[in-house]
């Protein structure tokens, strides 16, 4: 693994630290605060948790093209703050100093000036030399996820610490699963860039030792899902951390990406085409 070096100066260390409230501000830690509101609310209404049903990609409107609309808009401008992210770590090897290295291993190419850019650094980059190895890892962690996870929620289900949870609410239109695909890829680009990619990467900056990294990816991606109950707060911490020790160890994002979409779709389209 190669470590990253801490910034060279205060200021830098100042920016850094901005720069995380920023974009989490805009994104995950921002839809955290929510969620731990939604469990406040759900917690102290009258119908038990388990009684609750909580409704993913919920239709926006009764008119089609206009809930397709919203649809759209809302998975593109849901994007921005990913590219923000990528935009404040690209800028590193600009800033004073060497470049801040990659969380896992030092294994990519070069960019032209000798060093790697950010999708080389994150482990976004497409080649044909990792494709079929984030393919095949990415399937690997939604089996290793998935399977284990949704026996973890019907028992929480059945204890009744979470929200039954479905996973559409669309409408049955021609464009419902193909919207539904987009909106799995989108969760998964800026749940695994964010939360993964971005934040471990300037919290090992600002000196974070790694089970501190670890645990503050994995309780982040934990909080944001807590308007499902305590289940899949507790689900999505285990799942957190063993994407964050993976991109320790393989310092690659795209197999997460490829993980979570897989999942994400099972459960939106799975449940759009047969519930």
């Amino acid at each position: 693994m190669s470590s990253i070096s801490a910034p060279d100066d205060g200021t830098t260390i100042r920016d850094h630290r901005r720069e995380i409230w920023i974009v989490l501000g805009l994104s995950l830690g921002q839809s955290a605060i929510y969620s731990i509101i939604s469990i406040i609310a759900k917690l102290t209404d009258s119908t038990p948790l388990a009684q609750q049903t909580t409704t993913l990609n919920r239709a926006q409107s009764e008119r089609p093209l206009l809930d397709l609309t919203y649809q759209l808009s809302g998975i593109f401008f849901a994007l921005i703050p990913v590219a923000l992210a990528l935009y404040l770590l690209s800028r590193d090897r600009f800033a004073g100093g060497s470049a801040p290295r990659s969380v896992g291993p030092d294994h990519c190419s070069q960019d032209a000036d000798g060093r790697r850019s950010v999708w080389q650094r994150l482990g976004l980059d497409l080649s044909r030399r990792t494709a079929w190895t984030d393919l095949g890892w990415g399937a690997v962690l939604a089996a290793v996820i998935g399977l284990p996870g949704l026996g973890f929620y019907f028992l929480a289900q059945h204890l009744g610490f979470n929200t039954t949870v479905a996973p559409s609410g669309l409408n049955e239109h021609w464009w419902a699963v193909p919207v539904l695909i987009m909106a799995a890829l989108e969760n998964s680009i800026v749940e695994e860039v964010i939360v993964v990619g971005f934040l471990m990467t300037r919290l090992r900056q600002l000196s974070w030792t790694l089970p501190a990294v670890i645990a503050a990816s994995a309780v982040l991606r934990g909080a944001y899902h807590l308007y499902q109950g305590f289940g899949g707060f507790i689900g999505n911490v285990v799942m957190g951390i063993v994407f964050a020790w993976f991109f320790h160890k393989e310092g690659r994002v795209l197999p997460l990406v490829i993980a979570h979409w897989l999942l994400d779709i099972v459960a939106f389209v799975g449940y759009q085409l047969f519930f």
